[in-house]
């Protein structure tokens, strides 16, 4: 009879709701997006600023990475403005800004060591974190798998 009556009670009972508590890498992972433009910039948001650097395609296609000409700290900028250059062996590329904002940091890294944008092309080899004006313009982004296919048709 005992065991009986453990299985007859609510559900309620048996499952108490316990309140979520976000960790800093919770919050981080499920937050963060990263989008990609046709130009081969890849933008990361964490709130309201968005860090931008070259695609892993982009540095592929360049070759060895040379010199890196980055934006000025504090610089107002619109998407699709170019806001520096990427030199290597094999070409000199533009880099296009994904979305509007002010520059707030810059990957000051890269003036000693650019060949770190083909090391770490998505994440260590950054090239700029900006806060965001139009929040908006990450829409006209493409996602991970649109991105692929993009790739892919070229």
């Amino acid at each position: 009879m005992l065991a009986f009556r453990a299985i007859a009670r609510p559900a309620a009972v048996a499952f108490r709701a316990r309140p979520v508590v976000a960790r800093a890498g919770m919050a981080m992972r499920f937050a963060s997006t990263k989008k990609f433009s046709e130009d081969h910039e890849w933008v990361q948001v964490d709130g309201q600023v968005a860090t931008i650097g070259i695609t892993e395609y982009a540095q592929k296609a360049l070759g060895d990475v040379v010199f890196v000409e980055l934006p000025s700290v504090g610089s107002e900028i619109e998407a699709g403005e170019s806001i520096g250059g990427v030199e290597s062996v094999k070409a000199a590329s533009d880099i296009y800004a994904p979305v509007s904002g002010t520059i707030e940091e810059i990957n000051e890294t890269l003036g000693d060591s650019p060949s770190l944008v083909n090391k770490e092309a998505e994440t260590g080899g950054w090239l700029a974190k900006i806060k965001l004006s139009e929040p908006r313009e990450l829409e006209d982004l493409m996602d991970e798998a649109a991105y692929k296919t993009f790739c892919e048709e070229q």
